[in-house]
C-alpha cells in the first residue's frame, strides 16, 4: 500500500498562525487522519525536506513536532477500531 517508507508525523503549536503553516506543510506532503496527525508515504530525501521546512516554521522552545518511522512490516500490523478512514491521497482531478 506504500510505496516508500510511512512517517506518521503529529504536531501542536501554541500560535494559531504556526498551526495553520505547519498542517500546510504537513497537507503538502501526506495525508491528515487526525486533527494534528498526518502519514506521510515518502522517500528519505522528501522527508528532509518536509522536516526542514517544519523547523523553520516552529518556535522551538512552545511548539512540538513528532515524526515516527514506520517500516513495510509494521505498517501491515497496524491496528484502528471505530470510524477510522485511512485516506489516500488525490492526486489528480480531472474536469
Amino acid at each position: 500500500r506504500f510505496k516508500y517508507m510511512l512517517h506518521l508525523v503529529a504536531y501542536d503549536s501554541r500560535e494559531p498562525k504556526r498551526l495553520r503553516q505547519v498542517a500546510k506543510a504537513c497537507e503538502d506532503y501526506g495525508v491528515r487522519v487526525e486533527y494534528s496527525v498526518f502519514e506521510c508515504d515518502l522517500s528519505e530525501e522528501l522527508f528532509a525536506e518536509l522536516w526542514a521546512r517544519l523547523l523553520q516554521v516552529i518556535d522551538a522552545d512552545e511548539d512540538a513536532i513528532l515524526a515516527y518511522r514506520i517500516c513495510g512490516a509494521c505498517v501491515q500490523r497496524i491496528k484502528s477500531a471505530g470510524s477510522v478512514r485511512r485516506p489516500g491521497k488525490v492526486l489528480l482531478y480531472m474536469v
